[in-house]
């Protein structure tokens, strides 16, 4: 990393860093500025979770940088707009790692989309077929996303979807950088199969899709338990609940969410059915809830026919086809003709049978779910293992929370949860709030809390490793009554003219190294902020280009 002034550090001469936008099991995401092409790109540093990893083992840090370059290599020739545009690898000596130069994409997630409330089924199968088409083009390239989840779906000021993070793909492909039966990938989102090791198949891709957009329309996840042990186990035996709200999305959703991946629609056959189900939802959120289109329904039918009676794989004893939607309803002027054979006559399920199925199943899915939790909490720690919490709820109505009294507030109900005052990182919106607090066995790890509506809990994101840069700062440092002074400061100097949301972040500054509190203010172009001290000082700004 070269310095090319005061407070500036530059990534192979050119690529100014501006601010940290985040980081994960994969590595860390900054907003930089390319100052050769004058625009303002994302700067990745793909890492394992543990960079000691690479220090003690040169060959897989060799072996790590060639997989990654060969992934950035093939994702930059996907001509797909749904993909994360990547224009520059740097590859230096300096660095154990190479560095991504990506299009930054100012929409926001679609996990920060979600926290201010559900979707409605049009809006979900419209961003699905989006995902879709990313996902399409990248296994018709050979590359498998494997982490699929709202946290990965980033979103363009209008709404179009953008899938980023392969990088989980390159790392799970490093074999000297894995264990046998180590679990990649986020509980809540990860195929059954994944679970028992079985890799290789783009269909299990699809269930992380199926499972977001679930998780987007219903408002909550159906399999989410209170540890992610449990969700692991939860995944791998237990039915998925119907979809209640999902109007003709539903249908959809449960035949995509079987655990036989053969049974599963493929991607052309899944692009149809969410194209029907955008059609029969219609554009505003009063469409029936139930209401199926027939192009949707001839071609679950057609995919419920495709599974022919006798087939292992694809058949369950009865001799129907597992795990089609229950609550499918019948056309309009006629019965359901489900579990009917060609006569027209039910056939009664086998209950007791499948109990007893169940039950074996799930004595073999907890040993399973042991082994490849211990494998992977021996090789990268906890750092996705913190307990889940429940989805995020629709913003608050009243007064905002960045205010010194609504920010004093929020820190006196999340600290008895977090365990005190110290924190990584704290975000403070007008109706909710989030923090990475340190966890009380290991400083270097630390746990996600939610706020929201007066109530703390862990977040489903869950938690992560310190990096070598990140300090703790104390929230009880904090000057607050300078807050407002600093919106208005900011308000009149970042170039924003009609902000649509401000915002501030505690945490520790690399660039004025010490304690900071950024103040940012956003617009659908993007945002820009200042960064000042504890006591209120501002130390620098950011202003919008131009």
């Amino acid at each position: 990393m070269n310095t090319g002034g005061p407070n500036t550090q530059l990534i192979d001469g050119r690529f100014e860093v501006l601010e940290r936008l985040g980081g994960g099991g994969m590595g860390l995401v900054w907003r930089a500025r390319d100052t050769a092409l004058h625009r303002e790109v994302a700067l990745k540093e793909v890492r394992p979770p543990d960079p000691a990893l690479l220090e003690g083992d040169p060959k897989a840090a060799r072996v790590l940088r060639e997989r990654v370059l060969r992934e950035a290599r093939s994702l930059a020739r996907l001509n797909n707009p749904h993909v994360v545009t990547i224009y520059h690898i740097v590859d230096l000596p300096e660095f154990p790692h190479p560095w991504l130069v990506m299009e930054l994409v100012t929409g926001g997630s679609l996990h920060e989309r979600l926290a201010r409330g559900p979707m409605s089924p049009a809006e979900a199968a419209r961003l699905g077929r989006g995902v879709l088409s990313a996902l399409s083009a990248a296994h018709a390239a050979g590359i498998q996303h494997r982490d699929v989840k709202p946290g990965n779906v980033l979103l363009r000021p209008d709404g179009t979807p953008v899938l980023t993070d392969f990088g989980i793909a390159a790392l799970r492909e490093s074999t000297s950088l894995t264990t046998t039966g180590s679990l990649i990938g986020s509980p809540e989102y990860i195929a059954p199969e994944r679970i028992r090791g079985e890799e290789g198949n783009p269909a299990s891709d699809l269930w992380s899709l199926g499972m977001m957009l679930y998780v987007a329309v219903e408002g909550h996840h159906p399999l989410r338990r209170a540890t992610s042990l449990a969700t692991l186990a939860a995944v791998l035996d237990e039915p998925v609940p119907p979809p209640v709200r999902s109007g003709p999305l539903g249908p959809v959703l449960s035949a995509l969410l079987v655990r036989d991946t053969a049974a599963r629609p493929d991607a052309e056959q899944l692009d149809r059915l969410l194209a029907a189900a955008e059609s029969a939802a219609g554009p505003g959120p009063g469409s029936a809830a139930g209401a199926v289109s027939e192009a949707e329904r001839a071609a679950l039918e057609t995919l419920r026919l495709s599974a022919q009676p006798g087939t292992p794989s694809r058949t369950r004893l009865d001799g129907v086809h597992p795990e089609l939607p229950e609550d499918l309803p019948p056309p309009s002027g006629g019965p359901s003709q489900r579990h009917r054979t060609p006569a027209g006559t039910v056939r009664p399920r086998p209950v007791r049978l499948q109990a007893r199925r169940n039950a074996i199943r799930s004595s073999w899915a907890m040993g399973t779910v042991l082994a490849a939790v211990v494998a992977y909490v021996m090789h990268y720690g906890f750092q996705d293992f913190a307990p889940s919490s429940t989805t995020p709820t629709p913003s608050d109505t009243g007064p905002g929370l960045v205010t010194p009294q609504g920010v004093r507030s929020v820190v006196q109900a999340m600290s008895p949860v977090m365990g005190g005052t110290q924190v990584a990182s704290f975000e403070v919106y007008q109706d909710h709030a989030a923090a990475a607090a340190p966890t009380a066995a290991n400083p270097r790890l630390f746990d996600r809390f939610d706020y929201r509506k007066g109530k703390t809990t862990h977040s489903a994101l869950g938690g992560g490793t310190m990096g070598t840069e990140d300090r703790t700062v104390d929230l009880q440092s904090v000057n607050w009554d300078a807050l407002p002074g600093l919106l208005q400061q900011a308000a009149t100097t970042l170039g924003i003219q009609h902000p649509t949301e401000e915002y501030v972040v505690v945490q520790y500054d690399t660039f004025n190294p010490g304690p900071a509190v950024l103040v940012y203010v956003t617009d659908a172009y993007g945002s820009a902020y200042l960064s000042a001290d504890f006591k209120g000082l501002v130390k620098r700004t950011n202003p919008r280009p131009g």
